[in-house]
């Protein structure tokens, strides 16, 4: 399988990968482009592969708390147009940042006070994003690129490009609510729920929680008490199942946001589905929160080639070892069990996986014409 794989022809294509998040050289952020990159044979160069702690625009960590930034930020107007031509395409992968507690450690507060060091979409950002638009170049973005700290005005001009919006609710998935027992669970989400509401949090089983950007407002659906199943679902259409090989329905236990698109210009190829009883609906209602809301939504036809993944899809606890191999999809079964309800393995093999694939497929195989091909009308 190594040898099938090494002696494949490689293929030149160029992808902008901008991630902002980067915490550590395993670049967990963009870690399953790059693996599907590399897996496809893709290099950046005719000979040169990807690699993942070097080929993206964004934070580079390196030792004793030291670190790089080179983003878009450093481009002048000609270079941006330059890599816009240069690039066949752009893959904004997290712009989420690093703030100055998680990556000091100790001593936040003391000697490097707290706040953000690096991260948001930026005016060069947007810049690059027009001009592969004009070029109809294949454009794929995904929570959070535009979620806090992303400012207002830069959000709402991704907004108007794209035809989206953001609702300003992001989520996630707990398999334990209990403080005594998930030591994991945010202090700041649970310090806003509790400043907000009358009964302090004390939850005991699973179930998710939503938080509204505006104001840290705090919702939480536990198990049996508003949802039937706890785990959020993905579930695809038609089109996501027929033409991109997604699987009818599928568990997503990460951090997702909720969007609203313009169904003018984007269709939905896939959905979020909440198991909730009548109290969690209400509960939902109650707030503005749908309990179905877009996961994958792709330009139609005739527009510019665009995706807009719902979800931190990119970011799966994979190997890029297991890339070096060609047909190792055969085998996938033996890389996740998806009775877990926090793996993470599964969703990479059996939806972002046939869903990028796809997508390069079609836009490496018909570079001039719209990957849209299908109507989505």
């Amino acid at each position: 399988m190594f040898l099938f794989w090494f002696f494949t022809p490689s293929t030149k294509w160029v992808a902008a990968i901008v991630d902002k998040s980067v915490l550590t050289p395993a670049g967990d952020e963009h870690i399953s482009f790059t693996w599907l990159l590399n897996q496809k044979r893709l290099t950046k160069t005719n000979a040169d592969r990807y690699q993942i702690d070097h080929d993206y625009f964004g934070f580079f960590p390196k030792d004793n708390d030291k670190f790089r930034i080179k983003g878009l930020e450093r481009f002048s107007s000609s270079q941006l147009r330059q890599l816009s031509e240069d690039a066949d395409m752009a893959y904004f992968t997290d712009t989420y940042g690093i703030y100055k507690q998680e990556w000091y450690h100790k001593n936040v507060g003391e000697t490097v006070g707290f706040g953000m060091l690096y991260g948001g979409l930026s005016k060069q950002d947007l810049d690059f994003l027009q001009l592969m638009k004009e070029k109809k170049k294949l454009i794929i973005t995904e929570f959070n690129t535009i979620g806090s700290p992303t400012t207002k005005e830069n959000r709402e001009k991704f907004e108007s490009m794209f035809g989206m919006r953001w609702t300003g609710w992001t989520a996630r998935f707990f398999d334990n609510l209990d403080t005594s027992v998930n030591l994991e669970l945010p202090h700041w989400m649970i310090k806003n729920y509790n400043a907000s509401h009358q009964v302090k949090w004390n939850f005991k089983k699973s179930g998710i929680a939503f938080v509204n950007e505006e104001g840290g407002q705090v919702i939480v659906l536990e198990d049996q008490n508003h949802l039937i199943n706890p785990i959020p679902f993905i579930r695809s259409s038609e089109l996501g199942q027929v033409k991109f090989g997604l699987p009818n329905e599928i568990k997503y236990p990460f951090w997702f946001d909720v969007i609203v698109p313009d169904t003018r210009i984007n269709v939905v190829l896939s959905e979020f589905s909440l198991k909730t009883n009548a109290t969690g609906l209400a509960e939902l209602k109650r707030n503005g929160i749908p309990s179905t809301f877009p996961a994958v939504i792709m330009a139609k036809s005739g527009y510019s080639p665009f995706f807009y993944f719902s979800g931190d899809f990119c970011d799966n606890p994979i190997h890029m070892s297991a890339s070096y191999f060609k047909g190792i999809d055969a085998f996938k079964f033996l890389f996740y069990n998806d009775r877990d309800p926090m793996e993470r393995n599964s969703f990479f093999w059996e939806f972002y996986r046939p869903l990028m694939n796809q997508i390069l497929d079609d836009a490496i195989n018909k570079p001039k014409a719209s990957i849209n091909s299908v109507s989505a009308n």
